[in-house]
């Protein structure tokens, strides 16, 4: 029954163009939602990418400040006599 109606429905050009424009709307509206999703993923990375560039200069100076640090009591007496730190 269903699928006379439908078949019936269809036959008519106005119909036709009804369903065309209907396709087209959906598909449009699909693209923008697939542009949108994937403006927010890059986002994501974009943000992922910026806190992992942030922790590596950390890491990076807290290695810097370990390599300079004082090697012994002796060096580290030497350095706050001297007033370098």
């Amino acid at each position: 029954m269903w699928a006379s109606l439908l078949s019936g429905l269809l036959a008519r050009p106005w119909a036709r163009r009804a369903a065309a424009l209907a396709l087209v709307a959906l598909t449009i509206t699909l693209f923008i939602l697939n542009l949108r999703r994937t403006a927010e993923r890059a986002g994501r990375a974009a943000e992922r990418l910026e806190n992992l560039e942030r922790n590596n200069a950390i890491h990076r100076q807290m290695l810097d400040a370990a390599a300079r640090r004082p090697r012994s009591r002796d060096d580290l007496l030497d350095r706050l006599r001297d007033g370098g730190f």
